[in-house]
């Protein structure tokens, strides 16, 4: 039995995927801060969460994993595909403030953000561990 059939390890690298592709985002946001017109972006949790939801019932997947997304028609879709692999929805979220330059990134507001989302992987990091610490428990043998 392997940890892919393990939900919480799914539930873990799915979240840990998703908060990495948010880093990658934010990233970008900050880059893009002097951009004329840029608006800011961010990973749509709504979306992730359905999908997350969704696998674990076994509805819109292939094979009891996460369905890979394709944005465009011509695209080919891979089988098998986990959730790592996943494509999250990204959306405009503009900050609080639009600039005359018509940038909405608010640098404050970004890091923020992405220190909210180090510290959400670095607990689902910390989940990770302690349960497969708890795995290698319950398989060692009595005694040791």
């Amino acid at each position: 039995m392997g940890l892919n059939k393990i939900a919480v390890f799914g539930v873990l690298r799915g979240t840990m995927a998703m908060l990495g592709e948010r880093q990658k985002v934010l990233a970008r946001n900050i880059a893009n801060a002097n951009t004329p017109g840029y608006e800011a972006k961010d990973v749509d949790n709504k979306s992730f969460n359905r999908l997350l939801a969704n696998s674990l019932q076994g509805k819109g997947t292939q094979s009891g994993r996460l369905a890979m997304q394709v944005s465009e028609p011509g695209h080919i879709r891979r089988s098998g595909a986990g959730a790592g692999a996943a494509k999250y929805k990204i959306i405009s979220r503009p900050d609080s403030e639009t600039t005359l330059n018509g940038n909405s990134v608010v640098l404050e507001e970004q890091v923020m953000r992405v220190a909210e989302t180090r510290m959400r992987y670095e607990a689902a990091a910390g989940l990770y561990e302690k349960s497969m610490s708890l795995l290698r428990l319950a398989i060692s043998r009595p005694g040791r």
